[in-house]
């Protein structure tokens, strides 16, 4: 993911350039700052995107894939700002002390110059003074939306699920060698998996603590698809080292999403040793129902749930993603949330999703005789459980934080509650990094933490 940033305003290089500096890591394949009719632009690219030209003619963008960007363009001497249907891409913005329309893709490149900050939400676009819903330059559907279940024989959805998983993988594909993160479950795997027919190389990286379920079955694929596969053994010690530093890129204090983003972040690490791009498995457990208080749904109530936590990646998942990778100048690719897959999943009957108690079924029989038994019928781990991490982190902060502490800071100037000591922990970390925020609409949490006292 490269990074842009700008103000609407005329001679303000340096300030963008500032903004710029900021955010450097996501890139390293040069920068640059310009004007367009009184309108002052940046940007930072990555090595990847550096090496080829982009598929948009926005004068600044943060472009994935095909279907997942931010941009910013000039249009009768006005800033316009757009982003991607599901959020793959960030894109905040705010107003500067003159008034001046800003915006960055991550928060932290703004905060000296506003503390007003707001998130463009997926799939809007903003020209200064409304932010509306807009449809994707491909056309298409604007927003993820419900959709009228198809009526196919279940095996022709399978062979048409398969081929555009494989046409989605197949697109982000531009060099002999690709990189995966690889945690051994159905979705990494199935990333892995196809991409491997099209390299001549696939390098794989797994992350998690010394005897975590995630290493045994990433090395199983791995043997599986003759990848050259690379792992990081982490211990308590090491994710507490390297807290602070995903803190700040993550950007967020959320206990589950900082807890799963800590080997992600190191996993991410590795990968940039060897690769530009990487691939991962995000957005397959909310396409294909692999959630386990999925099963408890009535049938009937599945299709708008999983449309309702889709929706909500772009704050959470998708932004761990984007921080891990961005943290160390990697592309990730989300190809599970390629447009024709979401609009085609959206389009798969309930009963095919969850079918006689078992998860993601129309996935794994989309990708039966691609995978090892074991790995095809391996059952969701949350990515902390899988990697080991379990409650490692939160038993520290419970040790580390007494009551009277947590009763005294856990409610936060703009309302919102902290749950845990966990979470506290990571709060007290976030605001070393940015200071105290009154106004943290931006920030996504993790559906169903309560994030609002109303006693």
């Amino acid at each position: 993911m490269s990074g842009i940033a700008g103000i609407a305003g005329a001679g303000r290089q340096r300030d963008v350039q500032r903004m710029l500096n900021r955010i450097a890591h996501r890139g390293g394949g040069g920068q640059a700052v310009f004007e367009i009719d009184g309108v002052t632009l940046g940007v930072v690219r990555t090595r990847a995107q550096a090496a080829r030209p982009a598929k948009t003619s926005a004068p600044v963008h943060d472009y994935v894939g095909d279907g997942h960007y931010a941009e910013a363009r000039v249009i009768d001497r006005r800033l316009h700002l757009a982003r991607d249907p599901l959020g793959v891409s960030p894109l905040y913005y705010g107003r500067a002390d003159d008034g001046a329309l800003c915006f960055a893709s991550e928060v932290k490149a703004m905060l000296e110059i506003t503390r007003g900050i707001r998130e463009l939400p997926p799939g809007h676009r903003f020209d200064g003074e409304t932010a509306d819903a807009h449809a994707p330059p491909a056309g298409g559907q604007a927003l993820v939306q419900e959709q009228p279940p198809l009526d196919d024989p279940p095996l022709v959805m399978v062979k048409a699920l398969r081929g555009r998983l494989e046409t989605a993988v197949r697109k982000c594909i531009c060099e002999a060698a690709a990189g995966a993160w690889l945690s051994g479950g159905l979705d990494s795997s199935t990333m892995a998996a196809l991409a491997r027919p099209h390299v001549s190389k696939l390098c794989t990286f797994a992350a998690g603590m010394r005897g975590a379920p995630d290493l045994e079955y990433a090395r199983q694929v791995a043997r599986h698809l003759q990848s050259e596969h690379r792992e990081v053994v982490v211990t308590l010690d090491q994710m507490l080292a390297v807290l602070p530093k995903v803190i700040y890129h993550l950007e967020s204090f959320d206990a589950l999403l900082v807890r799963s983003s800590i080997t992600n972040y190191l996993v991410a690490k590795l990968a940039a040793e060897y690769v530009p791009e990487v691939f991962s498995g995000e957005g397959g457990d909310e396409l294909f129902a692999g959630y386990e208080y999925l099963k408890s749904l009535p049938q009937e109530q599945l299709p708008a749930e999983l449309v309702d936590i889709t929706s909500r990646l772009h704050n959470t998942a998708l932004q761990r993603v984007d921080r891990s990778a961005s943290a160390h100048g990697l592309v990730a690719h989300v190809a599970f949330l390629d447009p024709e897959v979401v609009d085609y999943a959206l389009r798969i009957p309930a009963e095919l999703k969850i079918r006689d108690g078992v998860e993601k079924w129309i996935l794994r029989r989309a990708m039966d005789g691609l995978l090892p038994e074991s790995v095809l019928n391996r059952r969701k781990a949350k990515f902390w459980e899988g990697a080991g991490v379990g409650g490692l982190m939160a038993q520290h902060a419970d040790e580390r934080i007494g009551d009277d502490e947590f009763r005294r800071e856990r409610r936060l100037p703009n309302g919102w509650i902290l749950n845990t000591r966990e979470e506290l922990m990571y709060c007290r970390i976030f605001r070393e990094h940015f200071g105290d925020l009154a106004d943290l609409s931006w920030m996504g949490r993790t559906k169903g933490a309560p994030s609002i006292d109303v006693s």
